[in-house]
């Protein structure tokens, strides 16, 4: 028996080598061939920071979100049951070998938040959802419970029978003026405002609807609408004006109805009841611009006057603690709530207390306590948006987590960039792996292991180019390794202004009635640390004016059907060159439209259904992917068909449109806009889908240059640039400027900083610390002056 007990007690004694857990120490890559992508294999080191870099389109997203993230997060959905996955969204498993030492990835991407206009900070962040609490258990008079703080729930009334199955038995109660309590403001709806609507841009009285009087976009009487508002009972050959009241008021606000139209059902609604629920219950920014540009001239917004833009009912803003009700807390800024809510002592709810002053103080620990809670969420710029994601990461006690960023120094100034790199590293520090796909000397200098990918974008990318540290990086033969030291000197020669547009009194958001003069003519940088007011400036005083085109960060709409081709309107004249060159219709050349392979529909591949695993995806076997018809594929332009020139790089295209039988200048324009922003490697059917963030912006900027203005306003363009891409960007703007275009950008780069010829300086600080100009001038004299943040930044760049 001793024999056995000591040959059992062999087994569990202690050896000398590494404990076996502890071994795991690295995330394995093996044969990553997501997207562009080449078979790509590493090995990247956990819990440290590690880098990824790489000219914009090289494969950097690839490689970290849509392999190592997606994998992470498609192993976890699996640990759920088959029920509880079938209301999850189905994860695709990357095209890799093999992925080994994975752990939990959090992702916190640069994605701008929703555009819901009933979204603001507050209910963003868990910060609405504590004060509501807070105010239902401690606001005098108590009104009821957190619901009846709440703008986005209606008090609602229910009187009547009420019947509850209970096994084989019913039991029935009367319910008499059953109250459920909702804070929503009744006149606006939670909204803050209301609209009224200008009806000379709804109709022309002298048309009749026959005539398409009509304004409003989408209302063609060609159509299924004009057998609707026939079937409705309307007249359709009198012209509006001639209406009768009665008439008018169906045409407008009529309640929607069902009616039968040469045998079909259809439902009939009033042109105003449907613009509300269609149009207005989205938000300005996330509208198509032709869309916008109707809401903007044929409605006016009101603050309401029930609420004063509060969107809470009377009962809800009757309740308060310490005199103040839940809409002031809400307008206040962060950083000023949190100095008013340390000074709250109420025992019973301290523990809700304790939370929301962690979540108020993270707000300021990101350089975010200049926004308001009752800011709507879908004005926040990408960076911003990021750094709200990232706020509830940061007092988590989880450990041995993968965070994986999307260029979280987006919409920094260079004096907040340091605060951002010491939350990447608190987060390292507490034994997480951090994962950043930068392009900022300023925080790839600070990662613990650099990987590099290129060499070039596109199908010229997708490849390892380099690992190691960032002094090796500095030393290596790389694109990023030539460029990491890069710096812009100031001009030696500035251009002259050739006049200015005024603005004066300007007080949007934190602006302090500002008076500005913006020079035209020139290069002219607006710059200022997070929040301190340039965009209100820009976007508030300047970008509503006549002649000036506005390329902001707001995301690109596409979905897989979408692609550069479609996207920049490059389509149009090449269906008409195939069309013309074959004497066909233009639509045959269009893969969404009649030639369109009738297996696929046009989308080049098939998706299979399989429950709640994942949706197989296979290449279709009748048009092996090109998405067009046989027939289609037998019209030639050039030697060309349709399908083989969608699969042209835009500097083979360029070639191509240039001369010969194929020569079509509508197209070569647009094929040059696009070489100009960068973009030559990118094919004219790529899927939108597939583009990197960077890619994404530059393709906005290409399409927006085709609009007749004279002064161009770019917000952050150098926003997913690699550093080599940056001269680039600088020889476009330049090129617009000499072309007779005024260039204002708002901008944090250093390079462009440098590079202008006039800087408007905000600051000094951000939000009510923010929103005076404190310099203006040629960038020399904000270098020598070193009087504001930036000028310190910038004479630290330029070595001053």
């Amino acid at each position: 028996m001793a024999t056995k007990r000591a040959a059992a007690g062999s087994v569990t004694a202690p050896s000398h080598g590494p404990h076996p857990a502890d071994v795991h120490d690295t995330i394995r890559v093996q044969g990553a061939r997501e997207n562009n992508l080449k078979d790509v294999s590493l090995e990247l080191p956990k819990r440290r920071l590690t880098a990824f870099t790489g000219v914009s389109g090289s494969g950097k997203s690839s490689l970290v979100f849509a392999t190592i993230a997606a994998e992470s997060q498609r192993m976890i959905n699996e640990t759920y049951s088959a029920f509880v996955q079938g209301f999850m969204p189905s994860l695709a498993r990357p095209e890799v070998d093999l992925l080994e030492g994975l752990t939990t990835a959090i992702i916190v991407d640069q994605e701008r938040m929703g555009a819901n206009p009933r979204s603001t900070v507050g209910t963003a962040t868990d910060a609405n959802a504590m004060l509501r609490i807070l105010f239902s258990r401690i606001g005098t008079p108590h009104i009821g419970p957190p619901t009846a703080f709440a703008f986005n729930v209606p008090t609602r009334v229910a009187s009547g029978v009420m019947k509850t199955d209970r096994g084989n038995r019913t039991e029935t109660s009367i319910v008499r003026e059953a109250v459920y309590q909702g804070g929503m403001c009744p006149r606006c709806e939670g909204m803050g405002s209301i609209n009224d609507f200008d009806l000379t841009a709804i109709y022309d009285e002298s048309k009749s609807l026959a005539e398409g009087a009509l304004l409003v976009p989408g209302y063609s009487m060609d159509g299924w609408y004009g057998r609707i508002f026939g079937g409705a009972g309307l007249p359709m050959d009198k012209p509006i004006a001639k209406f009768t009241d009665r008439q008018r008021q169906k045409l407008l606000y009529g309640e929607p109805e069902k009616i039968k139209v040469e045998g079909v059902n259809l439902t009939y609604e009033g042109v105003l009841t449907k613009v509300q629920k269609s149009m207005l219950s989205k938000d300005l920014d996330a509208m198509q611009p032709h869309v916008r540009r109707f809401v903007e001239r044929a409605v006016t917004f009101t603050t309401c006057p029930d609420c004063n833009g509060t969107r809470l009912s009377q009962e809800a803003l009757s309740s308060k603690i310490r005199g103040k009700n839940i809409a002031e807390l809400c307008s206040m800024q962060i950083s000023d709530l949190a100095v008013w809510l340390r000074d709250l002592s109420e025992p019973s709810v301290a523990p809700l207390l304790k939370g929301l002053q962690h979540l108020l103080d993270s707000f300021a620990e990101i350089g975010l306590g200049y926004l308001s809670l009752d800011r709507p969420a879908g004005t926040l710029s990408g960076g911003e948006a990021q750094r709200t994601k990232m706020i509830r990461h940061l007092g988590s006690s989880l450990t041995d987590v993968t965070y994986v960023f999307d260029e979280p120094t987006i919409g920094l100034h260079p004096h907040d960039i340091a605060r951002m790199n010491q939350l990447l590293l608190q987060l390292r520090d507490k034994g997480n792996t951090v994962l950043v796909v930068e392009h900022k000397p300023e925080t790839i200098a600070i990662a613990d292991h650099v990987v590099d990918l290129g060499p070039g974008a596109g199908t010229g990318g997708g490849e390892v180019v380099f690992e190691g540290t960032v002094e090796q990086l500095r030393r290596s033969d790389t694109v990023t390794g030539h460029h990491l030291d890069d710096r812009v000197s100031l001009k030696s020669s500035l251009r002259e202004a050739a006049g200015a547009i005024e603005i004066r009194g300007a007080s949007t958001h934190n602006l302090r009635d500002v008076d500005v003069d913006i020079p035209l003519g020139v290069l002219c940088v607006v710059t200022g640390v997070a929040g301190s007011g340039k965009s209100s400036l820009v976007h508030g005083s300047l970008a509503k004016r006549d002649g000036v085109v506005v390329v902001d960060q707001g995301a690109i709409r596409g979905s897989r059907r979408s692609n550069p081709a479609t996207y920049t309107g490059l389509l149009e004249p090449i269906r008409k060159a195939f069309a013309k060159a074959n004497g066909v219709k233009p639509a045959l050349f269009s893969s969404n439209s009649e030639g369109a392979c009738p297996a696929c529909n046009g989308a080049g591949v098939i998706y299979t259904e399989l429950g709640v695993m994942a949706t197989v995806e296979s290449t279709c076997e009748e048009c092996e992917g090109r998405r067009f018809q046989a027939a289609v594929l037998g019209y030639e332009l050039g030697g060309r068909n349709i399908a083989e020139v969608l699969a042209m790089p835009v500097t083979e295209a360029l070639d191509f449109f240039a001369e010969g039988e194929a020569r079509t200048p509508a197209a070569h324009t647009i094929l040059t806009r696009l070489a100009d922003v960068g973009l030559g490697y990118l094919t004219l059917g790529q899927p939108l889908t597939t583009l990197s963030g960077g890619e994404r912006q530059r393709l906005k900027l290409a399409a927006q240059m085709a609009e007749k203005g004279e002064v161009y306003v770019l917000d952050e363009p150098t926003t997913g640039l690699h550093l080599a891409d940056v001269d680039n960007l600088l020889g476009l703007l330049d090129r617009l400027v000499e072309s007779g275009k005024s260039v204002v950008v708002i901008e944090h780069h250093q390079a462009v900083m440098a590079h202008g010829d006039w800087i408007i300086d905000l600051g000094p600080g951000a939000g009510h610390d923010g929103g005076t100009v404190v310099f203006e001038g040629s960038p020399a004299d904000l270098v020598a002056g070193r009087s504001t943040l930036t000028g310190e930044h910038l004479a630290a760049y330029v070595g001053a």
